[in-house]
């Protein structure tokens, strides 16, 4: 079998397998069986001459041939797609755009630069869809995202260390905030120190990759006291609001604070500065997919994300 032959089905599948890890839960998105999904695999497999996915206990990694197809695949079937809606009739101008982006991003860039495209370019559409920076870069190498808006703390690495490199522009750079209860003695100033964080309780969501606990200020020099957990960043800022502890917030979320919270700025030693990247595949963007990304900067600019 030449790779030429080879059918779209299986090209998505391998797209599915790529992004979710396995290839039971590519079944399950897909609507397949299991074992229709190997088929499909093994039948690209044989087309290619090598293995696409190295199978392991914990999910299926994409080999170096896996990313080569992906590459190649993700034209291929945006093509496709772009056929389809032209042969229902859709406008030839009308541009789709599937974006991805961290929660708190979600929380206000997204409706903000998403607005201002509707008025400004009602043609295109824009799918989004959140979640932690891994399940975006996976996304993005699968090809079933076209731009990921994510977020970076220092020494600023890489999202990933696969090839080709992915394109990432800094949308924003600002320092991490502290968000408290207006009653919490803390509120009463604009700054703090780090000093003035120890022995505070503290709201976190889930451990982020190194262990640290998400939402404790990452210089603390002593073991927080972690009362809450709470992945959603609502139900964190509700319990600040209600005074049971405090929590960092990007810079990008104060705008968003609910009632009863405020944000303060944490001064001294070791300065903690985060950055709001958008990243893509390095290839010429469509115009489409041009056009939110200038939307997205724009609205960063304009909620105080341009650097400091």
């Amino acid at each position: 079998m030449d790779f030429t032959d080879v059918s779209l089905v299986g090209l998505r599948v391998v797209r599915e397998i790529a992004e979710r890890g396995t290839f039971s839960a590519a079944a399950t998105a897909l609507g397949y069986t299991q074992s229709a999904v190997s088929r499909q695999v093994a039948a690209v497999e044989r087309a290619a001459g090598m293995e696409l996915f190295e199978r392991r206990h914990d999910g299926a990694v994409p080999t170096p041939a896996c990313r080569l197809v992906l590459r190649r695949a993700a034209v291929v079937l945006d093509e496709i797609d772009a056929a389809d809606r032209e042969l229902r009739g859709l406008p030839v101008s009308t541009g789709t755009v599937r974006l991805g982006a961290f929660p708190s991003a979600g929380a206000v860039l997204l409706p903000t630069a998403l607005s201002d495209l509707r008025r400004t370019h009602p043609g295109i559409t824009v799918h989004t869809r959140d979640g932690g920076t891994p399940a975006l870069v996976r996304a993005l190498r699968a090809g079933t995202l076209d731009l990921a808006v994510l977020a970076s703390a220092p020494p600023f690495r890489p999202p990933d260390n696969d090839s080709p490199a992915l394109v990432v522009r800094v949308l924003a750079e600002r320092n991490l905030c502290v968000a408290v209860s207006t009653a919490h003695p803390l509120a009463s100033d604009e700054v703090v120190t780090v000093t003035d964080l120890r022995g505070q309780r503290w709201i976190t969501g889930r451990p982020d990759g190194d262990g640290t606990p998400l939402g404790v200020w990452p210089g603390l020099a002593e073991r927080p006291e972690i009362h809450h957990v709470a992945r959603d960043w609502q139900a964190r800022l509700g319990l600040v609001a209600a005074d049971c502890g405090i929590t960092t917030v990007p810079a990008l979320l104060v705008p968003a604070l609910p009632p009863g919270v405020r944000a303060l700025r944490v001064v001294g030693e070791p300065e903690e500065r985060r950055r709001l990247v958008i990243a893509h595949l390095p290839h010429t963007l469509s115009d489409a997919t041009t056009r939110v990304t200038e939307a997205l900067r724009a609205a960063a600019a304009r909620l105080g994300g341009d650097r400091d």
